[in-house]
């Protein structure tokens, strides 16, 4: 349980700075600050997703809560304004703690009153609940609430405009409205002994997160009608806003099943290990529905699923979870939709039609296909659904797919056009492309070798003589080339990128692939070299920079506008799911003995730390590259959660994956 006292809950930028997260299971999400005041356009108690798991339209953006105690009315709402603060309802906050819904308790005129909000998996769904739990004998109580409407894209904001319809239907226990045609009628169930009539926007709500960013950061809210209740110890408060209708008599029910299900997940967690366990939890809210099929949500509040992402991200989300099906399923849904041997970059929010600008996307695969495998022993599966598809995408590679990605004679894989960004290092503005790493970058040398050698054993196990004589052969040649060219003698590390007679040597993170991927081309010795200089000058307590501070383009933080975030995005930011590889990296050339890991473990106790002061209970997107490291990006990262806990359980505890379960 993560929770927070008064002295944290009452301070304004400590309480602003903390953010919850709620999810669906589709792809839809709620989100806040612990202080209760919006700070970005992505906050908000529904962000529905209405083609799984995109099409995000955000619909309700927050309930303004008020107390009325005889004459007096207290609001427990916060906002912010130009200049203001109002109401101050954070004043009044005794606690918040995550247990596991984010739960908050206000103390006001010897009142103690709990709040608290969660999404039921598999809906557009929020369920909110007052509960009092102490008051005066004698006190006549009155709890409002207000919801404030968006019905926008969540990318968005919403102004105060004519063409919103206020008119709701109310019948007993339920209203709803559908302000603007062509997207949903919002329901909501209530158990309140009064509702009103409203009509009223709120303008000019401030988002200090996208002010900072320099983008829209205003906006107005529409307010239909007033809910009242006579709380009492006995009766509390309850709402649950849909897209569907819903029964509030089933609340209870609800709130039920969802705990019952969020327990199951956690009892999956293969070691004793607060640190395993709270990533464990956070693993679930990135496994989301595409129509019948898995996939990983790439990042909280703006990402949807990314191909790199999700197969970077698979072992550690449902490997060492206990969801082995769900990886099975996403594994099958990609191979589904490959094209020229080529996995999705990224699925378009509407999916019509997916991006294929990858060159590493499709080599992640197959280490993912390997995890999976050496997991589940599921080599049928592998034989029948993706050893074709993936012997499929090796040919395409050797003979040249899109982007002039095309095996060399040397062996090695190369690949790029001038203004495309093929690597993870993706940054690009305008024209621009920040780090355009063509031709051989070293990472995808590691991949495409780890990819040939999983091939190899593949072929072998499945008694394709031929098959495993060629991967066998491509390999070989794969390995001397690279250690012939890649080595930088002098900086007794590997190049960034070969590319023609100037071999790039910047000190960046991609080597470090080279040696923690399950097949390395690399001698011991030589791997050593290159896990101490990337120690040296990449390691942080929160992540690996992705330059070295000795670089003259090296950028030590990541604000400002579009241009300034992006141009810092891979020139010196900490990447935290870099640790993921580092740590697996620095076990192995120690021999996993038993030192190693308990200095590996040590090595992610600054990501401990982190779980409380950004996005509560995950892992942020990156951080400043100079101390003290502000995280920046997504407060939520599934790759930043994913290998940290991978790392964990394969590399510091050493441990197999757990019997799969169905949360």
């Amino acid at each position: 349980m993560i929770g927070f006292d008064k002295n944290v809950c009452t301070d304004l930028e400590a309480g602003l700075s903390r953010e919850w997260l709620e999810t669906n299971g589709l792809g839809g999400f709620a989100c806040g600050t612990i202080a209760g005041a919006n700070t970005r356009r992505y906050h908000g108690l529904l962000t529905a997703a209405l083609n799984p798991p995109g099409g995000r339209i955000l619909l309700l953006s927050k309930l303004e809560e008020t107390l009325v105690i005889g004459n007096q009315r207290i609001n427990l709402s916060t906002n912010e304004y130009a200049g203001a603060i109002y109401p101050e309802g954070y004043l009044l906050l005794a606690g918040f703690r995550l247990d596991p819904f984010p739960t908050w308790t206000f103390e006001v005129e010897g009142l103690r009153l709990e709040k608290t909000v969660f999404m039921p998996q598999g809906s557009n769904t929020v369920q909110v609940e007052y509960k009092l739990l102490q008051a005066p004998s004698g006190i006549e109580l009155t709890l409002e609430l207000r919801p404030l409407i968006a019905f926008r894209d969540y990318h968005s904001t919403t102004h105060e405009n004519g063409a919103l319809n206020a008119i709701f239907d109310n019948v007993a226990n339920s209203a709803s409205l559908q302000p603007y045609a062509g997207l949903p009628r919002l329901y909501f169930a209530h158990d309140a002994d009064q509702l009103q009539d409203q009509g009223y926007w709120y303008k000019n709500f401030l988002y200090r997160v996208e002010r900072e960013r320099e983008l829209d950061f205003e906006e107005d809210l529409f307010n239909p009608f007033v809910l009242s209740w006579k709380l009492g110890k006995k009766n509390g408060a309850r709402v649950i806003a849909s897209t569907g209708q819903q029964d509030i008599f089933q609340a209870a029910a609800i709130r039920k099943a969802e705990l019952q299900r969020r327990q199951r997940i956690v009892a999956s967690v293969p070691v004793d290990d607060s640190l395993v366990c709270t990533l464990t939890a956070a693993a679930d809210k990135y496994l989301v529905r595409r129509s019948k099929d898995w996939t990983i949500i790439a990042g909280y509040p703006w990402f949807t699923d990314w191909g790199r992402d999700t197969m970077i991200s698979l072992p550690g989300l449902t490997l060492f979870t206990g969801r082995a099906d769900i990886a099975k399923s996403i594994l099958q849904n990609f191979a589904r939709h490959t094209d020229m041997g080529m996995l999705p970059n990224r699925f378009v929010d509407s999916g019509e039609k997916a991006e294929f600008n990858t060159v590493d996307a499709t080599l992640w695969f197959f280490e993912a296909a390997r995890a999976y495998a050496a997991a589940t022993h599921d080599y049928d599966f592998i034989r029948q659904d993706l050893y074709d598809v993936l012997n499929q995408i090796i040919e395409f590679h050797i003979k040249g797919t899109r982007y002039n990605i095309k095996m060399s004679d040397d062996g090695l894989l190369n690949g790029g056009i001038p203004g495309a960004q093929l690597t993870w290092m993706d940054a690009k503005i305008g024209d621009w492309v920040v780090t355009p790493r063509s031709g051989k970058p070293v990472e995808v040398q590691a991949l495409w070798y780890n990819a040939l050698r999983t091939m190899e054993g593949l072929a072998e196990r499945f008694g394709d003589v031929k098959q495993r004589k060629k991967y066998a052969g491509l390999a070989s040649m794969a390995n001397e080339t690279f250690n012939r060219v890649f080595w930088n003698n002098e900086a007794r590390c590997l190049y960034d990128v070969v590319n023609g007679d100037l071999p790039d040597a910047s000190i960046r993170p991609n080597q470090i692939f080279a040696v923690s991927l399950h097949h390395s081309m690399l001698v011991p010795e030589r791997a050593r070299a290159i896990v101490e200089i990337v120690e040296r000058e990449l390691l942080t307590p929160v992540g690996l920079r992705t330059l070295s501070p000795s670089d003259p383009r090296y950028k030590a933080s990541y604000e400002g506008n579009q241009y300034s975030r992006d141009s810092a995005y891979h020139q010196g930011t900490v990447w935290p799911w870099l640790l993921g590889p580092f740590v697996s990296a620095y076990v192995r050339i120690n021999g996993g003995t038993a030192e190693s890991r308990a200095r590996a473990h040590d090595l992610l106790r600054g990501i401990e730390q982190h779980l409380t002061e950004a996005g509560l209970g995950q892992i942020s997107e990156i951080f400043d590259g100079d101390p003290p490291h502000h995280p920046r990006g997504c407060f939520a990262q599934a790759w930043s959660v994913a290998e940290v806990l991978r790392a964990l359980c394969e590399d510091v505890y050493q441990t197999s994956a757990p019997t799969a379960q169905e949360p």
